[in-house]
């Protein structure tokens, strides 16, 4: 998805306190049918509330109704009742505007539950059921080597900063499958993405691999499936980090050792590169894929790439076979509006002769979701691709 719009600006619970105002906590409740939220402010100072939520398209709101109850020293509780979605968890903020007509966006300050992001924290209320991925709290699991990589991109026309990770089993010179994660810094600081592989390695579901953590250099650009971007990475990124990184040799049926990982325009941009250059992944992990067309996502047409996105979309979903089909996993929201489209290059690439193992989660598309996807969604994808 594309980055919020720009009035939104993230500001703590703190900003509201400084502004003089006492809050007393009242929270979100979830009901059999609803979820109920309820936040209380002074009866002066804010006039409107929203609700800001992530189910379907990103900040949908929902206007709070104030309710002003004489018993409560004169404050304001603000309140809005929503049916409840079939979620396991549910991401959301507060839209406060003031007298002003100025307007913020705010954590609820007495929840203490919070999703990590890179458009700053999320509030958020877990459905009773909801429980986090165990292998989180697995121990045993070791830290592995790090290593800082700066690639020299003539292409791209700067130095991509790249952080290469390897098991603590391995060599330097050892040889080893090679899991390549677009938006990677963003994977392992949101989704734990380093912890799970090497949590599933201790736990000897995994074999020994190296990651590679590769960031976007410029991502609305370079992954909304962009030509000079794809030849960056098969003749630039790649050659380096294979020389750095050793794999095996290439299987029978030709595939090498290296696996994508990534999500939303990351995992557009993974399908991209494996269509121009085949040989560049033996397997694919797309999560949440940005694969828009005009007939579904619409509502997406005014990002600066749509077109070009949709033209691509269009090539592979209109493609009868494919020759170098590869296992492919997908993972994707059962509330996403990126699910319909989901659900087409899920059929498309099956037709084509790809391996899909495609799963629907109860979630929306975030970067817990997708964490909450791994097991055992990429570990059964990596056994495929690894054995």
């Amino acid at each position: 998805m594309a980055a919020p719009p720009a009035v939104y600006v993230r500001c703590e619970p703190a900003t509201i306190l400084r502004r003089g105002m006492s809050i007393s906590a009242v929270g979100p409740a979830v009901g059999a049918t609803d979820v109920k939220f309820r936040l209380r402010l002074p009866a002066d100072g804010v006039r409107g509330v929203r609700l800001c939520q992530h189910i379907g398209r990103p900040w949908v709101g929902t206007d709070l109704e104030p309710k002003h109850d004489a018993s409560t020293d004169g404050q304001t509780t603000w309140w809005a009742r929503i049916p409840r979605p079939a979620v396991d968890r549910l991401e959301y903020q507060y839209e406060l505007e003031f007298a002003d007509g100025t307007r913020e966006l705010t954590l609820d300050p007495h929840n203490p539950l919070r999703a990590p992001g890179p458009f700053g924290e999320k509030s958020v209320v877990e459905m009773p059921g909801y429980r986090p991925p165990g292998w989180l709290d697995m121990t045993g699991s070791v830290p592995g080597r790090f290593v800082k990589l700066d690639v020299v991109s003539d292409l791209l026309g700067t130095t991509v900063d790249v952080w290469l990770w390897a098991s603590p089993e391995l060599d330097v010179e050892q040889k080893a499958p090679l899991i390549i994660a677009h938006d990677g810094p963003e994977y392992d600081r949101y989704s734990s993405l380093l912890h799970f592989v090497s949590a599933m390695i201790a736990d000897g579901r995994l074999r020994p691999l190296r990651v590679v953590l590769l960031p976007p250099v410029d991502r609305n650009e370079h992954y909304a499936a962009s030509p000079l971007y794809s030849r960056a990475l098969a003749r630039e990124l790649v050659p380096v980090l294979d020389w750095l990184a050793p794999q095996p040799p290439v299987r029978r049926d030709g595939r090498p050792w290296r696996v994508g990982v990534g999500a939303s325009l990351g995992a557009l941009a993974l399908l991209h590169a494996h269509r121009s250059h085949p040989d560049l992944f033996g397997a694919l992990f797309l999560q949440s894929g940005s694969f828009f067309q005009w007939r579904t996502d619409r509502q997406e047409s005014g990002f600066f790439r749509f077109d070009r996105i949709s033209r691509f979309v269009g090539r592979v979903l209109s493609a009868p076979t494919w020759p170098t089909a590869i296992p492919v996993g997908m993972t994707c929201g059962t509330v996403e509006e990126n699910l319909v489209n989901n659900w087409l290059m899920r059929d498309a690439l099956a037709l084509q002769g790809y391996q899909v193992d495609f799963s629907e989660h109860r979630d929306a598309h975030n970067w817990i979701a997708w964490r909450d996807s791994f097991d055992p969604h990429l570990v059964d994808l990596l056994k495929r691709a690894l054995e």
